[in-house]
């Protein structure tokens, strides 16, 4: 199977001192933030026809910001192991970088857990 969607651009946001990658697609009105579970990597997503469909699909109606956290993927390691107030704030500085101010937010496995705290910590 060929993707019809090739991977996005990957940009890559500012965070205390690491950079995180990301991508952002869709042809929607609304945004959705994937927040990853314990490990991703973006430029894996575009391989795999099973991803790419889900991906095609879920694009169809928001824009889509998918991105690696700090420590994975196309993400800068930092030092040591980061707490969830690092990773809270590393969804922040991607939906800042991406010019979003208000997202829903889609947590996969863990990401369920960091997901629920950034809502908590950004009610609006």
């Amino acid at each position: 199977m060929v993707s019809r969607i090739k991977a996005h651009p990957t940009r890559y946001a500012k965070s205390g001192g690491v950079h995180v990658a990301y991508q952002k697609f869709g042809r929607g009105n609304l945004n959705l933030v994937v927040v990853p579970g314990w490990i991703s990597n973006l430029d894996c997503v575009w391989d795999h026809p099973a991803s790419v469909t889900w991906m095609e699909r879920l694009g169809e109606y928001p824009n889509v910001i998918l991105f690696d956290k700090r420590g994975t993927g196309l993400s800068d390691r930092g030092q040591g192991m980061p707490g969830m107030d690092e990773r809270r704030d590393d969804i922040r500085a991607v939906m800042d970088h991406a010019g979003i101010d208000d997202a829903a937010l889609f947590g996969l496995s863990e990401g369920g857990t960091l997901a629920t705290l950034f809502a908590a910590s950004h009610p609006d």
